[in-house]
């Protein structure tokens, strides 16, 4: 029995469609908060709900008794830990909400499930803890340098794991996804904004005048290595999980028109505070220890979300983001 929370987030939903795929049983928790469409990500739990493998529970993880009930009852072996409030620059604007749904969401969890007969913990932190660097690929041992707010706290949350669990029977893992894209992805990142604004009348900003790189990595090279590292892998690790391909944000669009007849007004802009220059990480690690190899090319996986998205019905849940 795995426990999934942030269910109706970007990865949560594919998570736990994935584990459903291998014939695990999931409970689903979220408080399904407001930083992006509500809707959507009632979207994304309504086609999880009709599954038979699945139960959804409203649960903010602030609420340590339901969650502790729901643990104790529904036996859980397995969590994944993926509820967080994302996104770097609405840090700045709302720092109180990424303490609460980021640090004190992980002190409960962790705090509640230290003393349980729990086999394996995954948190999902980010590639952001890394900041910018002077040397790529990045690899786990890399010295930490946080740019954001955001970054702070998923740092926070490591030392919160690394503490409360060392001496413990749980089995973690923390993992560092990199700029994760794909069907059903965030509306609030570049590559569904994209799309979103082919739609729009309204213009796509685009911030360093898109010199930037990033580390796209397909949604499920994540999902499926985050199964392997909980199921096959035993002890206390740390893993970036990344395509290791680094792309400048002007040859992405640069693609995306060679694959995409239809393309947004672009505007550009200087680069904005707190963003890292270049997202580039090491998965030699990763691959070594669960002996996946084959992630999916960004052309592959843009072609995936491009299809998924002309045949997506309900495109007036997405918010067009400013």
């Amino acid at each position: 029995m795995y426990l999934i929370t942030g269910c109706a987030g970007f990865i949560g939903y594919h998570m736990s469609n994935y584990l459903m795929s291998q014939k695990c049983k999931v409970i689903g928790v979220d408080s399904l908060n407001k930083y992006y469409s509500k809707d959507y990500k009632f979207v994304r739990l309504r086609k999880l709900k009709k599954k038979k493998l699945f139960k959804f529970y409203k649960i903010d993880l602030s609420n340590k008794k339901q969650i502790n009930t729901l643990i104790s009852e529904k036996k859980i072996k397995y969590v994944i830990h993926l509820a967080a409030q994302p996104g770097v620059v609405y840090s700045y604007k709302n720092p109180q909400s990424y303490y609460k749904n980021n640090v004190e969401a992980t002190q409960n969890l962790v705090g509640l499930i230290k003393n349980m007969n729990i086999k394996s913990l995954i948190f999902v932190s980010s590639s952001s803890v890394y900041g910018d660097q002077k040397k790529y690929p990045i690899n786990e041992n890399f010295k930490l340098i946080p740019k954001n707010y955001y970054a702070k706290t998923k740092i926070i949350c490591e030392n919160i794991i690394k503490k409360n669990l060392k001496n413990k029977n749980i089995s973690y893992k923390i993992v560092r996804p990199f700029t994760v894209y794909g069907p059903y992805g965030r509306p609030d990142m570049l590559i569904l904004k994209y799309l979103m604004h082919t739609s729009s009348n309204k213009t796509l900003k685009i911030f360093n005048f898109g010199k930037h790189f990033r580390d796209f990595t397909y949604i499920d090279d994540v999902v499926k290595i985050i199964y392997l590292l909980s199921k096959k892998i035993r002890g206390n690790k740390i893993y970036n999980i990344c395509a290791s391909k680094p792309l400048q944000i002007n040859k992405l669009l640069e693609i995306f028109k060679k694959l995409n007849k239809l393309y947004p007004n672009i505007k550009y802009f200087k680069k904005r505070k707190g963003e890292m220059k270049i997202t580039y990480g090491s998965n030699l690690k990763v691959k070594k220890d669960t002996n996946y190899k084959n992630f999916i090319s960004i052309e592959k996986g843009l072609e995936k979300t491009i299809r998924w998205y002309k045949s997506f019905k309900f495109k007036n849940h997405l918010n067009i983001q400013k």
